[in-house]
C-alpha cells in the first residue's frame, strides 16, 4: 500500500495536504522474509509503518527462551517506539516473516511534528492508545481465560491470523504450549 493512501485512511490526516506533507518526511524500506527490523537490546530510535507483509514481535529470556509478544499484517502502524523501547534500547525484537516494506521515521522528527501539527498529534496519540488497549486486551486474556477460551478470543480478535502465522508462534502469544494448541485445534474437528 502507498503511505499517502495509509496516512489518508486516518481522519485526523483525511485532508491530502496533510497526508502528503507527513508521508514526505518518512522513507521506504524492504525487506527480505527473516529480516530483522528491531533486535532485543539494540539501540532503537525509529518509529515504523507495515505497508505490505508480516511481521513478528518477540523477546527473548536469558536462558534463550522466546515468547511471541505481538503480530502485525500490512498495512498497519508497528507498536510506537516508547512503548517497546526503554532509554533507546528495544525491549523486543521484531522479525519479517514475509517478505515487507516499510516506512519509517525518527522518533525525534515524529515527536517534532506531533508539536508543530494538531493532525499528526491527534493521530500519533490515536494509534499510542490503541496499541495500548491492545496490549491491556492480551494481558486480560493470559490472566483471565483457559485455553479454549484463550484460542477463542485469539480468533475473534485476529481473524485470519492462523492462516498467516505458525502455530507455534501464536502458541506462544497465548501462554501455551504448541502441544496444547495442537490438541485444542483438534478438539474442533
Amino acid at each position: 500500500m502507498d503511505l499517502r493512501t495509509f496516512l489518508s485512511q486516518s481522519p485526523d490526516l483525511s485532508d491530502c495536504a496533510s497526508a502528503v506533507a507527513f508521508a514526505s518526511d518518512w522513507t521506504r524500506k524492504s525487506m527480505t522474509k527473516g529480516a530483522s527490523l528491531t533486535r532485543q537490546g539494540q539501540s532503537e530510535t525509529e518509529e515504523f509503518i507495515l505497508l505490505e507483509g508480516c511481521l513478528v514481535s518477540s523477546i527473548c529470556d536469558q536462558d534463550g527462551k522466546e515468547v511471541c509478544v505481538g503480530f502485525y499484517v500490512g498495512p498497519c502502524v508497528v507498536t510506537p517506539n516508547i512503548a517497546r523501547t526503554r532509554d533507546g534500547i528495544s525491549l523486543v525484537s521484531i522479525v519479517a516473516t514475509t517478505d515487507v516494506s516499510i516506512a519509517r521515521i525518527k522518533s525525534d522528527l515524529l515527536t517534532e511534528r506531533m508539536i508543530s501539527s494538531e493532525a499528526v498529534r491527534n493521530w500519533a496519540n490515536d494509534i499510542l492508545r490503541s496499541s495500548l488497549s491492545q496490549k491491556a486486551d492480551r494481558e486480560w486474556c493470559l490472566a483471565a481465560l483457559g485455553g479454549a477460551e484463550r484460542l477463542n478470543w485469539f480468533r475473534e480478535t485476529f481473524p485470519d491470523y492462523e492462516d498467516i502465522f505458525t502455530h507455534s508462534m501464536i502458541a506462544s502469544f497465548l501462554g501455551i504450549t504448541p502441544v496444547t494448541m495442537s490438541r485444542l485445534r483438534k478438539r474442533e474437528t
